[in-house]
């Protein structure tokens, strides 16, 4: 096994290195691109410190994700994760004073009604061996709500900042990353600090552990495209589409048990995205080009 919170600093930095090379490209060049940080980023001193909130805040969700899916199997994740679908809403409703259609709420009822039973066939008192790791079920669950929380506060905030300010998302995700790095290292050192020192950072490094570092890194910068040019909420929806791939991928790959309870469940969480999807406007800003 590798250090999670070691991937989880190295998504970061993926980030920030990713975001440098297509700022410079935008710009023309390494020296507009340095005239493009100084201007957005140095001469804007509180504006860095507001990015620091949803900064932190990913980080955290960051770690809590990779306990999670630790601790249940892909697709049970994958649907108990839409969850922040709600949590994003509810929190659109009060930070960005959003209204919801009636047909949006009834959505996000079957919505929590899917994920929930999806988790009524978990035996929470079950730890469960899966290739060689012991699972806790309760545990995964506690860290996948407590994300869904996190993620639909940052979201949301991250939404505000994008929406209010000129500066590109690029710009944006290179302050994030900083401040991920730095934060993700402090987090590193609390909670995995010994075993670092003793095995190393980069202990247990695969190619799978780097196409996971690789996928969640590119996968935040495309959530963040999502948000600058739709919509906050929208972005859950286009993730739900995943639950089948999950389910097959399980099946194949873990063995897993498709039963009627889950596929249920599933079905109710896909309703409720369709649904909710009904109302969510579209967007009127320009496609984003290069």
């Amino acid at each position: 096994m590798f250090v999670s919170s070691t991937a989880v600093v190295m998504s970061e930095m993926c980030k920030f290195f990713t975001c440098v090379v297509i700022i410079t490209v935008q710009e023309g060049g390494f020296k507009n691109f340095l005239s493009v940080v100084k201007k957005d980023i140095i001469d804007e001193p509180w504006d860095c410190v507001k990015v620091c909130v949803p900064s932190i805040v990913y980080i955290v969700q960051n770690n809590l994700l990779f306990l999670a899916v630790s601790n249940l199997d892909a697709a049970t994740f994958q649907v108990t994760y839409q969850l922040k679908i709600l949590t994003t809403a509810i929190f659109s409703v009060f930070m960005l004073k959003r209204e919801l259609a009636k047909l949006q709420w009834v959505s996000l009822l079957v919505l929590f009604a899917g994920v929930s039973i999806v988790q009524l066939q978990t035996d929470n008192n079950t730890k469960t061996p899966t290739v060689g790791v012991t699972q806790n079920p309760f545990t995964g669950l506690v860290a996948v709500i407590i994300s869904c929380v996190l993620s639909g506060f940052a979201g949301v905030y991250f939404e505000k900042i994008l929406k209010g300010t000129r500066q590109s998302v690029w710009i944006r995700n290179i302050q994030l990353s900083v401040f991920g790095v730095i934060v993700g290292l402090f987090t590193m050192e609390i909670k995995d600090g010994t075993i670092v020192h003793e095995k190393g950072f980069y202990f247990g490094y695969t190619w799978l552990v780097c196409l996971v570092i690789a996928l969640q890194s590119f996968g935040g910068l495309v959530v963040a495209v999502v948000v600058k040019y739709a919509d906050n909420i929208l972005k859950g929806f286009s993730t739900s589409a995943s639950i089948v791939l999950s389910c097959v991928a399980s099946i194949y790959l873990f063995n897993f048990q498709l039963t009627l309870q889950f596929t249920v469940g599933a079905l109710f969480v896909m309703l409720a995205v369709y649904m909710y999807s009904k109302f969510v406007p579209v967007p009127k800003d320009k496609p984003l080009t290069f």
